[in-house]
């Protein structure tokens, strides 16, 4: 095709003006010239997010540039959980708690999340995801918040109320109803988990029950969000609103000032611990696969954000103090706040506020809360074999059948009324097998007969037939099996002796592979007690199964490896 020139000519004019006009659109990015454009998306803790997007938009409105690039930065409001949730699907691991991807959320060049412990969290599951920690950009003290009313009738502020006075009053007083926000999506949360049942850990030396009766109190009474926690305080201050409102929580202390800002008809009271919770940090995460112009643009972000005397005076308005732990000016600190908070490290140093040893406290305690909490479908198998009967010195020579006893009772403390349980006793002599104790059944009016089974358990005087009992078990609780539970046989045992008529373990592990399926998993958990436990054998059968072997090898620490063991059942498939 042929063009005439004055057509050809208007042609190329107009080209050059579009092209003229997209240079001078860049020139003019922000009022300034620009030669392009970096752009930072930034995903933060919804309590810092408006001062991080104020601070952004007064800096990129500055002519914030890299090599005559205009800086664009984008805040967006997210809750951690969510950007964990995506984080952790693009490392393809997967977090407690924390779920599936929400629809909307996508992962950011920079997260700063309310803790560093969501970053700890997934270290721990993907140590190959290499992202960068500048270091905290703001803090809040984790403390345990009561209505004022309450907390006055215990003696504050003159008291300096304990972790021993509230672990007292949670663990025993039948008024208190002590609350929280699910520990596995809420840092805070976590942050009191960790802190209480540390103190409560301690506490069973003197007062055995303690860790129980806390994990119990708390899960009674979860929260999924933590503004479904704050709706629960109470409204009013007579008795019977406090009565029946939240008591006791654990509540950062932007919440507790942002709560008593609103003039409510009853504030909160602020307890500061000691040794303190692991307060609220803030980390500013820059993520791997960015340009190095994003990486350099987040790092000066960074730096703005903790130099700036305009953003330390947004985060007064918003309840936090800085990343060093004082009181901006604009923070009225709730009372018997102490002027600063010691964070343990420097402000902007990257240090990690906890270390590696911390994050494997955080797995076991999240595991530990889901032990609790999950619904579960469980037989408990108890070896009957004769050598139960051994004393344990360590235990003023209670023998291994009263401690396993002893801790399977504290266990079945733990378990709310939907758990359904069953109790096997692994029987001895010919033909080895079973016998029935109690079926399995909900909780809900059959606690007392599954304790009171337990305390009849008596050792056999030969040894028990264990290989064919946790085949029998096995196959049980699999034709039994309900979806949205957790499927598991539990055994208790000191150790693996094949009694008359028993399985070969060849002919259990075949049987076990041939009666597994996808459909319907059931897990084999093994609680050892002492130091004789035959540990490569269970190991084996765990293996075909899924589950876990735990040994207590003092079995007077059988309880804490007790709930170590029931931590380590899997997520309910649904």
């Amino acid at each position: 095709m042929r063009f005439r020139a004055g057509t050809a000519a208007l042609t190329t004019v107009a080209v050059v003006a579009v092209v003229a006009g997209v240079r001078v659109g860049i020139n003019q990015f922000n009022g300034a010239e620009c030669s392009g454009e970096v752009h930072l998306t930034v995903a933060a803790a919804p309590g810092l997010a408006e001062a991080v997007r104020s601070e952004a938009d007064a800096w990129t409105g500055e002519k914030a540039e890299i090599d005559g690039s205009c800086i664009r930065i984008d805040v967006q409001s997210s809750d951690p959980a969510d950007v964990a949730a995506v984080l952790s699907a693009k490392q393809r691991v997967s977090l407690t708690g924390a779920g599936a991807p929400r629809e909307g959320v996508a992962a950011p060049d920079v997260w700063i999340s309310d803790s560093r412990s969501w970053l700890q969290r997934l270290r721990s599951a993907a140590p190959s995801f290499a992202f960068t920690e500048e270091g905290s950009v703001a803090l809040s003290p984790v403390v345990l918040a009561m209505p004022a009313p309450i907390a006055e009738s215990l003696g504050w502020p003159r008291k300096k109320l304990t972790y021993n006075d509230l672990l007292t009053l949670i663990t025993t007083s039948t008024t208190t109803r002590t609350g929280t926000a699910d520990p596995t999506r809420d840092a805070t949360a976590l942050s009191g988990l960790l802190a209480l049942t540390a103190a409560a850990t301690a506490a069973d030396q003197r007062k055995p029950g303690t860790s129980n009766g806390l994990l119990r109190s708390l899960a009674t009474d979860t929260s999924v969000l933590r503004d479904d926690l704050m709706a629960q305080l109470p409204q009013s201050a007579d008795d019977a609103a406090l009565a029946a409102g939240l008591s006791l929580a654990a509540m950062p202390e932007s919440d507790v000032v942002r709560y008593n800002a609103g003039n409510p008809p009853v504030p909160l009271a602020a307890l500061y611990l000691e040794p303190a919770p692991v307060p609220l940090d803030h980390p500013f995460a820059v993520m791997p696969e960015i340009s190095p112009d994003q990486a350099e643009a987040a790092h000066q972000f960074y730096g703005r954000l903790t130099t700036g005397s305009a953003f330390r005076a947004q985060l007064g308005t918003a309840g936090l103090r800085a990343p060093d732990g004082t009181a901006p000016s604009g923070l009225k600190r709730p009372e018997g706040a102490p002027a600063r908070i010691d964070t343990g490290a420097s402000a902007g140093s990257g240090e990690a506020a906890a270390s590696d040893a911390d994050g494997a406290s955080i797995d076991r305690a999240l595991a530990g809360w889901s032990a609790v909490i999950a619904p579960a479908r469980m037989l408990a198998i108890v070896d009957s074999s004769t050598s139960m009967r051994t004393p344990v010195p360590t235990a003023r020579n209670a023998t291994r059948m009263q401690l396993t006893i002893a801790a399977a009772r504290g266990g079945l403390s733990l378990f709310s009324d939907d758990w359904a349980v069953g109790l096997w006793q692994s029987a001895g002599g010919s033909g080895g097998g079973h016998s029935e104790l109690v079926p399995i059944r909900p909780l809900t009016g059959n606690r007392t007969t599954v304790a009171n089974a337990l305390a009849g358990i008596r050792p056999s005087s030969g040894e028990a037939g264990l290989y064919r009992s946790i085949l029998e078990g096995y196959r049980a609780v699999q034709n039994g099996w309900q979806a949205g539970r957790v499927n598991s046989v539990l055994v208790l045992t000191d150790g693996v002796g094949i009694g008359e008529g028993d399985l070969e373990l060849n002919d259990l592990l075949d049987q076990l592979a041939e009666a597994k399926t996808a459909d319907k998993p059931v897990q084999v958990i093994v609680l050892g007690i002492g130091n004789a436990v035959e540990q490569p054998p269970l190991k084996k059968i765990t293996g075909v199964t899924g589950g876990g072997v735990f040994v207590a090898e003092d079995p007077a620490q059988i309880g804490a490896v007790f709930l170590e063991a029931l931590s380590l059942r899997t997520t309910a498939p649904r």
